[in-house]
């Protein structure tokens, strides 16, 4: 983003001073030279209406000398116009009925507002209103850019000293970082009124005009008036605790008068102006969707008419082109082109790979009680025991007990028994849904790799004579080799949506938004903090209520292509009953789950027990440079515990974050303190963690990791039969037949593939950590510019660090004959689908 330069004139140059716009309402692009005699300061102040304009910027401004008392500023607003977005808006605003024709058609109010205080009055400083009405200036085929006049009154008797100069959007839109206390007096009311104007109050409808941010309850993701099997419980409160989500103030349609609307033809789903998708960022992801669309069509239309029987594993590759490096014609053929684009993941033997480098890296634990107790309630699941004992995991411990792998710290488990199992009664329901809660055991290999020695599967407990639990182990001969294949398939099931809804959604998407909702509310654009933030929140209250209308809503995509069905975000919200902040760290979260341990002589101050594990080496390189940048920041603004304390913007901000946004949570005793500068910075690199390196480890590599559906099925359709099941007949005597006819239908595959390399996507105009555009906000403390253009330099090097270590065989899990490269934490990429780069913020 560029930055507008402001530069007096006359005998004595009074100062020059950059300045930029650092809003998805406003984009600079261009560098401008503004010579002004009397500097003042500039706001613009914009109506309820807002066509999409994307661009301000003052192109010129001169003084015109009218009369003794008043003189006028006059400039050139360029403005950036979209034209399919321009309709929609005016007609939004025609069928609003709180807005009147005329201030339908005034456009864009700008002010000046001065940083000083008028001593006559006590108040700001202003000039006269500007209007810039472009219902009138604009041709019907408009350019992309547009430039408007504008002119300032301003009274002489009031302007007399010079003050710096500051373009702001709305109230105001400043470069400078202000502490609260430190605000210019001719800047206060108008900072305190702003924050004012986006708290709502939890009452009136929201329009797509404005700027209101509020908190409400999930409860907008079902539509009970289609019937009653699209009805969802509401997720939050003491019954269903969840994160806070920001409110629509639509109205409702449904049966239920409490909750908001979550379909509506006439109206897309609000989010405040400032979180809305740019240009840019929505073309990629309609392009993305139409992308996938096409790729989907002709499979689609193919086994809808012909079926879709999976005749063998040759019916599945078909759905990918061919790889390119094998490919034999350098132009694409007509039907490659509704291919998807070919994966290196084709072998399940890599089952134990893909959890320290896969799509979901961060559910592993180590094994420290054997056997494996629930912590349900025994009175309603059954026993809480096992059924793994020691004879089922001795022969694969190289001659160790299972107690002495324990005390060496060679076991590791991935276990959702507790997850799945209260869901399984209505998931089994379902005639083409089959599920188990499983557990699986590794060994830690001499080689640094993870090994699955036994895997157990559970039902729930409906047959006193009848086992509900089983253990299948490594196969010795045919029949066990298909059982234990089943026995994976079923545990990447489990894995698959875990994944999309507690690592994926739950803990970045969802846990985010409160603290997003509260900083706008109480953090000024002029905070250090706020602009520290403000690229790590960007745009994702925009994804997060599309995931409402598409992705976790009833009969949305994640019912539709996983197990999980309408259980879905229930799952959710039992598993936040386990969310902990204070675990949220990469540090925090590795020693939680036992993968790593204190120890102060190592680099980043954490001892891996599995050496070469990708996401966490990867990630931890990541995490020390977040964590330098932002303790160099926070040191810069606030020098002691007395400066945190007397911020309270700050204090409002985390309190409301934790009692309002996180409310159902709010009495549990680790959230962490915000007293020392520590403390921020803590909770600081935390957030910012999430919101770029754990989300892109998450989400950016769907497609590669998950788009071979026999190695990571999204849902299972058949159980693994026992001796005395009618179907074990069936099963020894076509196993691969029944393995294929346990996946999804080749129909749910392509849809599968498409949505997945949807998300996988990377925009062309994607923001990466690292590159930071608007440095000219800290253009008189070159101690926070020398700390970015650090951070810039430490990504740089961690991506050849990462090249490095992919070519690198000793570190078996992630390079090797075979062996795909891990990339997913390789800070930045290109545009598409290429399994690396790390956004700053959640947008996808």
């Amino acid at each position: 983003m560029a930055a507008t330069k402001i530069e007096t004139s006359g005998p004595k140059s009074l100062f020059s001073n950059e300045f930029l716009c650092n809003s998805t309402s406003l984009i600079s692009r261009k560098r401008r030279t503004v010579k002004v005699r009397m500097p003042v300061a500039a706001t613009a102040t914009f109506t309820a209406i807002q066509m999409e304009a994307k661009l301000i910027e003052l192109d010129s401004i001169k003084v015109i000398p009218e009369t003794p008392v008043q003189f006028a500023v006059s400039g050139q607003v360029k403005v950036e116009y979209d034209a399919m977005e321009q309709m929609k808006e005016l007609m939004f605003n025609w069928w609003d009925s709180s807005k009147t024709a005329v201030d339908a058609q005034r456009g864009v109010f700008l002010q000046l507002v001065s940083s000083d205080i008028d001593p006559r009055t006590g108040k700001a400083k202003v000039s006269k209103e500007a209007i810039l009405d472009w219902s009138r200036d604009l041709p019907i085929n408009v350019d992309k850019f547009v430039t408007h006049e504008a002119s300032f009154i301003l009274d002489c008797q009031s302007w007399v000293q010079p003050e710096k100069l500051h373009l702001e959007k709305r109230i105001f839109f400043t470069n400078k970082a202000y502490l609260p206390n430190e605000t210019p007096m001719g800047l206060r009311e108008l900072r305190e009124k702003e924050l004012r104007e986006m708290r709502g109050n939890g009452e009136g409808v929201r329009v797509l005009s404005d700027r209101i941010y509020d908190y409400d309850v999930y409860n907008d993701l079902g539509n009970p008036d289609k019937g009653l099997e699209f009805a969802r419980p509401d997720l939050g409160g003491q019954r269903r605790p969840y994160p806070r989500r920001c409110r629509t103030g639509r109205p409702s349609t449904n049966l239920d008068p409490k909750s908001e609307s979550l379909e509506n033809e006439m109206m897309p789903m609000y989010v405040p102006r400032d979180e809305a998708f740019s240009d840019g960022k929505r073309r990629t992801v309609d392009a993305g969707s139409r992308k996938g669309m096409m790729k989907n069509l002709l499979p689609f239309f193919k086994h809808s008419i012909e079926g879709d029987p999976i005749n063998s594993f040759a019916d599945i590759n078909n759905l990918y082109k061919e790889s390119r490096n094998r490919s034999k014609f350098p132009v694409e053929s007509t039907a490659n082109a509704f291919k998807f684009d070919p994966l290196n993941i084709v072998s399940n033997d890599e089952f134990g790979r893909f959890t320290l480098a896969g799509m979901n890296p961060i559910s592993i634990e180590r094994l420290k009680v054997f056997p494996p107790v629930s912590k349900l309630d025994p009175s309603i699941y059954g026993p809480t025991q096992s059924a793994l004992r020691e004879e089922h995991l001795i022969s694969h411990l190289d001659g160790m007990s299972v107690q002495q792998a324990i005390e060496k710290k060679k076991l590791f488990t991935l276990d959702y028994h507790d997850v799945f199992l209260p869901f399984l009664s209505s998931i089994n329901a379902h005639p083409n849904r089959k599920a188990y809660a499983t557990r699986t055991i590794f060994l830690l290999t001499q080689f640094g790799t993870l090994k699955p020695i036994a895997i157990e599967l559970s039902l729930p407990s409906m047959n006193p004579f009848k086992p509900s639990k089983q253990v299948i182990t490594p196969p010795v001969d045919a029949t066990s080799n298909w059982q234990w294949q089943l026995a994976k398939a079923h545990v990447c099931s489990n894995d698959s949506g875990a994944h999309e809804l507690i690592q994926h959604w739950l803990r970045t998407h969802a846990c985010m938004e409160p603290f997003i909702i509260a900083a706008r509310r109480h953090l000024s654009v002029m905070h250090p903090i706020h602009k520290l933030l403000h690229p790590h929140m960007r745009y994702t209250m925009d994804i997060n209520a599309r995931a409402r209308e598409l992705l976790i809503n009833a009969d949305g995509i994640i019912e539709s292509f996983f197990s999980t069905k309408e259980c879905s975000m229930e799952i959710t919200s039992l598993a936040y009953k386990n969310w902990r902040f204070d675990m949220e760290s990469l540090p925090a979260d590795l020693i939680r789950r036992g993968i790593a341990e204190q120890d102060p002589t190592e680099p980043h101050g954490i001892k891996l027990l599995i050496e070469d594990y990708p996401y966490a080496n990867d990630g931890l390189l990541i995490w020390s440079a977040i964590e330098r940048l932002v303790k160099d920041y926070v040191n810069h603004y606030y020098p002691d515990s007395n400066s945190i304390r007397s911020d309270s913007e700050l204090n409002t901000w985390y309190y409301e974050s934790i009692n309002v946004g996180h409310a159902d949570l709010r009495h549990e005793t680790w959230w962490p303190k915000l007293s020392t500068p520590d403390d921020l910075v803590s909770i600081l690199a935390t957030l910012i963690w999430i919101s770029s390196a754990k989300h892109a480890a998450l989400n950016f590599g769907q497609y590669h990791y998950g788009g071979y559906v026999p190695v990571r099925p999204p849902y299972m359709r058949r159980l693994i039969p026992n001796e005395d099941d009618p179907e074990y007949s069936n099963f020894v005597s076509d196993p691969e037949g029944y393995f294929l006819s346990s996946l999804p239908s080749l129909k749910e595959m392509t849809s599968l593939l498409s949505v997945l390399d949807m998300l996988s996507t990377h925009s062309d105009v994607e923001e990466y950590l690292g590159d930071r555009k608007e440095l000219s906000t800290w253009r008189g403390n070159p101690e926070i510019i020398e700390a970015f253009y650090r951070f810039s330099m430490e990504m740089k090097a961690t991506e050849k660090e990462i090249d490095r270590r992919n070519s690198d065989p000793k570190l078996r899990n992630r390079c090797g004959a075979g062996v795909s490269p891990y990339q997913l934490l390789v800070p930045f990429s290109g545009p598409g689908v290429s399994c690396r780069g790390v956004p700053n913020s959640i947008s996808i």
